[in-house]
């Protein structure tokens, strides 16, 4: 074999005991599991939004950046439920890339995993303790979820990932919303083939242990858009799609159905400054059909403090290094009028 053994990786308790989170973010994080739960089981009709940078790449912006959710949170709480995109796990098509702060804490230096793990257990505790707002991440590792099962309070899991078995089994013993993307292909029965795997109860391992889950009643659908053989983007968000889509939801009886819609992506055509306009069609088709303003539930955006992307080492402050983005003059705006209209 061809490894070579690097360093070992501390166990999830004792990094746990090495970085807790406070008495007063757990019980910020309580709270926000139990307002955020309410919303996918149909008790309270707030909008979500999953919002923030393609990955976190530079905690000092990504602080910034949700310290300023925060304050517009209060402004529009009473339509809205935020929940800041933090992706510490980038997947790469090709496997070349900045991988996340998982992989590399500091972008221009060499990874170390180590140091990743600290690196965005310390991002989610500051974003919890310092803004009240707990975040969204997503799963590329399954094992990787135990580092920060005390922080989540909503799970992605990509494109590319969600046909993976281990993937499915761990998101059925997780008890936070988990959104399941539709592949790449656009194939819509393997994303609800994942759902039903993920809402039934499994035996398998998990980091060293034979496991027992119950199944994860709050799993859903994410459209994110496809792309062909040919590279071509195609988007799935229109009228139509998110109908076709609740009537294979209805022949399931899957339990809290719910979709987010996916601004960026395929949907977009990776054009970032689409994702206003295809919020607005999206709101106005909710108030077109009331199946469909039942199902959706809210919207997944990219968004940062400076508009567009940049190399990995470009320098820039709160501009993002992976998939372009929104800036915040634009987000903020999107927000307000997302509040307006829902």
């Amino acid at each position: 074999m061809s490894f070579e053994l690097i360093q070992e990786i501390p166990s999830p308790s004792e990094i746990f005991k090495m970085m807790p989170l406070s008495e007063a973010g757990k019980k910020i994080k309580t709270q926000r599991d139990q307002m955020i739960r309410d919303v996918f089981e149909g008790k309270d009709d707030r909008f979500i939004l999953i919002i923030g940078p393609c990955s976190a790449d530079n905690e000092t912006a990504v602080i910034d950046y949700v310290n300023r959710l925060s304050v517009i949170q209060k402004e529009v709480e009473d339509k809205i439920v935020i929940i800041p995109r933090i992706y510490t796990n980038k997947p790469r098509t090709t496997g070349e890339g900045y991988k996340g702060m998982l992989h590399q804490p500091d972008a221009n230096k060499k990874a170390n995993m180590v140091e990743g793990i600290k690196a965005i257990r310390q991002l989610h505790i500051r974003s919890i303790e310092e803004t009240g707002l707990s975040c969204a991440d997503e799963m590329l590792y399954p094992e990787n979820y135990a580092y920060l099962e005390d922080l989540l309070s909503y799970v992605a899991i990509g494109a590319r990932s969600v046909e993976n078995q281990k993937h499915r089994l761990t998101v059925s013993g997780l008890e936070i919303p988990v959104g399941m993307k539709n592949p790449t292909s656009g194939d819509i029965t393997v994303m609800l083939n994942s759902i039903q795997a993920a809402q039934a109860g499994h035996t398998f391992i998990y980091r060293g242990w034979e496991v027992k889950t119950s199944g994860n009643p709050l799993t859903h659908a994410i459209m994110r858009g496809s792309v062909d053989q040919h590279g071509r983007n195609y988007p799935n968000y229109h009228y139509e799609d998110i109908m076709h889509l609740i009537k294979l939801y209805e022949k399931r009886d899957f339990a809290c159905p719910a979709i987010i819609i996916d601004l960026n992506h395929a949907n977009s055509n990776k054009r970032f400054g689409e994702q206003p306009r295809i919020a607005r069609e999206i709101l106005r088709n909710r108030h077109y059909d009331a199946d469909l303003k039942k199902y959706v539930k809210g919207l997944m955006i990219e968004s940062y403090i400076e508009e567009g992307n940049q190399p990995v080492d470009g320098g820039v402050y709160g501009k993002s290094i992976t998939d372009s983005c929104l800036g915040w003059k634009a987000s903020e705006e999107l927000i307000r009028t997302i509040a307006e209209k829902v």
